[in-house]
C-alpha cells in the first residue's frame, strides 16, 4: 500500500461533500488503507469524530483543511490545502481558520492571507491545489517570471513541507495542467502528490452530490447556467486504482504516503481543562469553595433558625461530604464560576431560575445560590448529579430571563477572555420533508406535486420521521410510490441526502469557558459581519476534547413575569 488519500470532504464541508464519516470508516477499513486525511472546506467541523472513527477502526487519522487564499484580484481566491503534522500545526490551523472567519470575510466566503502563514505555518504541510491553486493558475499563463516569483514566496515560508497536488478525476484540459505542473515541479525541484478530490464514497453517489450541490447553490440540476465542478471520478478508489492512474508518475503516489508519515497529530481526549476561577494568592480553588459554601449555608440557618434548628447538623455534614465529592472530582473552579455570573445576575436585577435538572440535588449548589431549593428540605439525591463511581461533568441548566440572557454572557467573556469563551455550534441536517422539498425543487419538479407528496410523510413529535418510516406507514406514499416513476427519483435521491448535514447555527444555550484561548483546542466560525462567535466543534466534541460546557437558557416565562411586574 503506497497512496493515502489527502484531499477529501466529508457532509460537514456544507457546500459540497456527501460522505458520512461513519461510513468513509467502514469502507476505508474494507479497502486496507492504512491512513486517510480529512480536508473540510474552510472547516474542521468533523475533525474530532473523523479522528475517532478512524482509530476505532485502526486507521490513522490526518487533519488538515481546505482554505481560500486571497489573490490580487479583489474577491477571487485561489486554493492551498494545509495538513497539519502534530499539535502545534492544528493550532496554527485553528488561528488561520478562526481569523478567516473574524477577520477574512467576503461577501460571505472566508479566506485567509498570505502574510497569515508567514507567522501561522510551522507544523503545517502546503499542497498547491490542482483545481484555482495559487501555483497552477500560473501554470496556464506560461509566464515564468510571476511562476518563480511565487515559487520562491511559498518555498521561503514553508521550505520542505510545500508540494504540488496532481489531479485525474476527468476534467478539462487535465492533462495540459499535469505536464506544466510536473515540468515546473521538476525545474524547481518541488515535489508532486497525487490526490482524487473525493466528494463522495462511490461512482454511483455523483448525481446524489450534484443534488446536494444545487441545494447549496439554490439552483436546479437542468440549469445551463449553473457551474459543473465535480466528476463522476471524485470517489474515494483505491490504492490500486490510484497506482494504475498515475503509473507515469509513480513519485506523485508515494508522496502522498510520505506526507502521511510526516503527519503524526494526536488529540487529547478523555482529559477535562476546567477554566481557572480567580482566587487570593494564598488560597486554593477548594479552599474558596469550601469557605463560601460554609459561610453561606451559616447564613441560611441562621435565618431560618426556628426552621432549622434540628437539623444543623444533618446540613453540615451533607456539605462536607458534597464538598469531599466535589474538591476530589477537581470540579470546584466550575461551581465558583457558575455561583459567580449567577451572583453578578442577581445583583443585576436579571431573572434568573430558581434552577432545574440533577443539579438541584446539591446542597452546595444551594448554598452558594446557584439554585434555590433546599435538596435537603425536598429529599433531593445529590449522587444523581456528581458520582465518583460513574465520572462525568456537571452539568447546571439556569435559566436567564431571555432579554437579558445576552448581557450575562458578556460579563463572562469580559471576565475569563473573549478569546476563551465562546457559544456552541450546532448543525442542521436534512429532516424527510425538508429534504423532498428540496430534492424536488432541484429536480426542477412542479411545486404542487412536490408538496403533495411532502404532505403525505407523517409527523412523529416524539421520533424524527424518516423516509423508510413514512413509506412504511403511509399507504397513500407508498402505493404512489410504487406506481409512479416521478415518485420514485424523488424518493429514491431523497433518501441518500436524508440526515445529510446542511448547514450550521448556534446551540441554543450552550457556552463553553476554556483555561486557555479557544484557538489551542479549535477554531471558530462566524457569519459575516456577526458578533455571534461559535466554536467549530458541536456539544459533544466540546465535552470529548475536556471543555466545560456552561449551559445559559433563554427562559420566556422569566421574562414575561419580569414584565408583569415591572408594568
Amino acid at each position: 500500500m503506497s497512496f493515502i488519500h489527502l484531499n477529501l470532504h466529508t457532509e460537514y464541508s456544507l457546500i459540497d461533500g456527501l460522505i458520512r464519516i461513519d461510513d468513509l470508516a467502514t469502507v476505508a477499513a474494507d479497502m486496507n488503507m492504512p491512513a486517510i486525511a480529512v480536508t473540510e472546506k474552510n472547516n474542521v467541523f468533523s475533525a474530532i469524530k473523523f479522528y475517532r472513527s478512524m482509530n476505532n477502526k485502526g486507521i490513522k487519522p490526518l487533519i488538515g483543511a481546505d482554505l481560500n487564499l486571497v489573490t490580487n484580484k479583489k474577491g477571487q481566491f485561489s486554493k492551498i490545502l494545509l495538513l497539519c503534522q502534530h499539535i502545534d500545526g492544528y493550532k496554527n490551523l485553528s488561528k488561520l481558520i478562526t481569523k478567516s472567519y473574524v477577520d477574512g470575510q467576503y461577501l460571505g466566503t472566508p479566506s485567509i492571507h498570505f502574510d497569515w502563514l508567514k507567522k501561522y505555518n510551522d507544523g503545517l504541510i502546503a499542497i498547491d491545489c490542482a483545481d484555482n491553486g495559487d501555483l497552477t493558475n500560473s501554470f496556464s499563463s506560461n509566464d515564468d517570471d510571476i511562476i518563480e516569483e511565487k515559487i520562491e514566496k511559498w518555498l521561503s515560508v514553508f521550505h520542505d513541507r510545500y508540494y504540488l497536488e496532481l489531479q485525474r478525476i476527468g476534467k478539462k484540459n487535465e492533462e495540459v495542467l499535469i505536464n506544466y505542473t510536473v515540468s515546473h515541479s521538476q525545474k524547481y525541484k518541488i515535489p508532486v502528490v497525487a490526490t482524487n478530490s473525493v466528494r463522495f464514497l462511490e461512482e454511483s453517489s455523483f448525481e446524489a452530490h450534484e443534488a446536494r450541490v444545487c441545494i447549496n447553490q439554490k439552483t436546479t440540476l437542468n440549469d445551463p447556467r449553473r457551474s459543473n465542478d465535480y466528476t463522476e471520478q471524485q470517489f474515494l478508489r483505491s490504492s490500486d486504482e490510484m497506482e494504475d492512474l498515475f503509473t507515469n508518475i509513480p513519485e506523485a503516489i508515494t508522496n502522498s504516503f510520505n506526507i502521511a508519515q510526516r503527519c503524526n497529530i494526536e488529540f487529547n481526549l478523555g482529559n477535562n481543562f476546567l477554566p481557572h476561577f480567580p482566587v487570593e494568592a494564598n488560597e486554593s480553588q477548594d479552599q474558596r469553595l469550601a469557605n463560601d459554601a460554609t459561610t453561606k449555608l451559616d447564613d441560611i440557618l441562621k435565618e431560618n433558625k426556628e426552621e432549622l434548628k434540628e437539623k444543623a447538623k444533618i446540613y453540615h455534614e451533607r456539605l462536607h461530604k458534597e464538598l469531599n465529592v466535589i474538591t476530589s472530582m477537581g470540579y470546584s473552579g466550575y461551581f465558583l464560576i457558575v455561583a459567580d455570573f449567577i451572583s453578578w445576575a442577581k445583583e443585576s436585577t436579571i431573572p434568573v431560575g430558581p434552577g432545574r435538572g440533577s443539579g438541584a440535588g446539591s446542597l452546595v449548589a444551594y448554598s452558594l445560590g446557584i439554585t434555590e431549593i433546599d435538596p435537603i428540605k425536598y429529599d433531593l439525591i445529590f449522587e444523581r448529579f456528581l458520582n465518583p463511581e460513574r465520572i462525568s461533568l456537571p452539568d447546571f441548566d439556569i435559566d436567564f430571563c431571555m432579554d437579558h440572557r445576552d448581557e450575562v454572557i458578556h460579563y463572562v467573556s469580559k471576565k475569563y477572555g473573549n478569546d476563551h469563551v465562546s457559544q456552541i455550534i450546532t448543525f442542521g441536517t436534512m429532516a424527510a420533508k425538508a429534504v423532498v422539498r428540496d430534492v424536488g425543487r432541484v429536480l426542477n419538479f412542479p411545486y404542487g406535486f412536490v408538496d403533495q407528496i411532502a404532505k403525505l410523510i407523517p409527523i412523529d413529535l416524539a421520533k424524527p420521521m424518516t423516509l423508510d418510516r413514512a413509506l412504511a406507514e403511509e399507504k397513500a406514499l407508498r402505493q404512489r410510490y410504487k406506481s409512479e416513476d416521478d415518485v420514485k427519483l424523488l424518493i429514491d435521491l431523497a433518501k441518500k441526502l436524508e440526515g445529510i448535514t446542511r448547514n450550521a447555527g448556534r446551540h441554543a444555550g450552550g457556552v463553553v469557558i476554556a483555561p486557555k484561548s479557544l484557538n489551542n483546542y479549535m477554531p471558530l466560525y462566524c457569519e459575516e459581519a456577526s458578533q455571534s462567535i461559535v466554536t467549530q466543534f458541536d456539544m459533544s466534541d466540546v465535552e470529548s476534547i475536556g471543555l466545560v460546557k456552561f449551559d445559559f437558557l433563554g427562559l420566556r416565562t422569566l421574562t414575561i413575569i419580569d414584565w408583569a411586574l415591572n408594568d
